[in-house]
């Protein structure tokens, strides 16, 4: 009988882990996602992002610490860093202004403070 329960269990986690259905309000698992990203090109080459991320965030101990911007081949080009948790807005939106590059296309990732860089990530292309 418990063998029948360890597999069934087993089953049902599994079958939770492989829903298809995503939030769109809340981050999966331990980590900081990004939902949404708004570019504005201000100048030849220069863009402000506005990310959209959802982090489980729990308080000073773990929370949403950061975002970044990179280039498809992992070069950081800006980093915003979020000083303090967004228990109560969830998600929530935050801007990262003057990133410089001539990339066409960049990758828009965010850190949980527990958990790192592993959520949810968006690419996004530039134009001009």
């Amino acid at each position: 009988m418990r063998l029948w329960f360890a597999v069934g269990a087993l089953a049902l986690i599994a079958s939770a882990c492989s829903s298809s259905t995503p939030s769109t309000t809340t981050a999966a698992g331990g980590c900081a996602d990004v939902f949404d990203v708004e570019v504005t090109q201000t100048s030849q080459g220069v863009y402000n992002f506005a990310v959209t991320l959802a982090s489980p965030d729990e308080g000073w101990d773990k929370y949403a610490d950061s975002f970044e911007v990179r280039s498809l081949s992992g070069e950081v080009l800006g980093t915003r860093v979020l000083a303090h948790p967004h228990v109560e807005e969830q998600p929530f939106t935050r801007s990262l202004i003057g990133v410089k590059t001539t990339e066409t296309s960049v990758v828009v990732t965010a850190s949980d403070l527990v958990e790192g860089f592993c959520g949810k990530e968006l690419t996004f292309e530039l134009s001009g």
